[in-house]
């Protein structure tokens, strides 16, 4: 029995941070099921074997449902806090761009920065930015070997958290203090960055979107090409 009354001081120090309400009611049935198992034990005439055994499991039964209570917070783990993101917000599109496409490219940038976790968007083809919107950073970007990585393979690369990963320097391009990003691939001559707001923020049906709309500015950037080839530069729009 004090292995039962142990394990309930633990619960009750575990109660100090919030739980959901599933987890209060499995929490509050096991500490009623121990308190009645000790006053049984307590008010009972004598002690047989019978009973003893009784007692034990419904000890290990009221211990189990409490156990089950601190578990499904950890099933359910806080969401990472929101970052701030150093730069200024605005839009970049390159200004060889047939209408359509800037039509194309606006509403899918506003949608991922609307839908998604996204904070800051950056589309590369063939050696020029067509489009930076969200939060702007300084410095120009630059593919590095993480690019590279994602051409060779054609499938998009997820930096859950950027400050664990060694050649995050490569992605000057972005906001200094990004916590996460998606590198898609658009063919061969393509690249979206997508950075996140905080880490692990993006989910698979955020991962599917991007890689959706990726292969439609890919047909798309495609026919601009064979129509009317791009020429370096940008205009910026506030």
């Amino acid at each position: 029995m004090s292995n039962g009354l142990c394990a309930c001081e633990n619960v009750s120090r575990a109660l100090r941070g919030p739980l959901p309400l599933p987890a209060r009611v499995c929490l509050a049935l096991g500490v009623l099921g121990l308190l009645l198992c000790v006053g049984n034990q307590l008010s009972a005439p004598e002690l047989t074997p019978a009973l003893e055994r009784a007692g034990v499991l419904a000890s290990l039964l009221s211990v189990g449902l409490m156990l089950v209570s601190i578990l499904w917070t950890r099933a359910a783990p806080v969401a990472p806090e929101r970052v701030s993101l150093e730069g200024e917000e605005g839009l970049e599109l390159a200004p060889a761009l047939s209408e359509p496409l800037r039509q194309e490219l606006g509403w899918g940038s506003q949608m991922l920065l609307t839908a998604t976790p996204a904070g800051s968007v950056l589309l590369l083809w063939d050696g020029q930015v067509l489009l930076r919107r969200g939060v702007l950073a300084d410095a120009a970007f630059q593919p590095g070997p993480i690019s590279e990585r994602a051409w060779g393979s054609q499938k998009a690369i997820h930096l859950v958290n950027l400050a664990l990963y060694p050649g995050r320097q490569e992605f000057r391009g972005l906001p200094e203090n990004t916590p996460a990003v998606i590198v898609q691939p658009i063919g061969e001559a393509g690249l979206l960055l997508v950075a996140g707001w905080s880490p692990r923020c993006f989910t698979r049906s955020d991962e599917a979107w991007i890689e959706g709309w990726s292969r439609k500015l890919r047909t798309l950037l495609e026919l601009e090409t064979a129509s009317s080839p791009l020429h370096p530069g940008r205009s910026a729009e506030a």
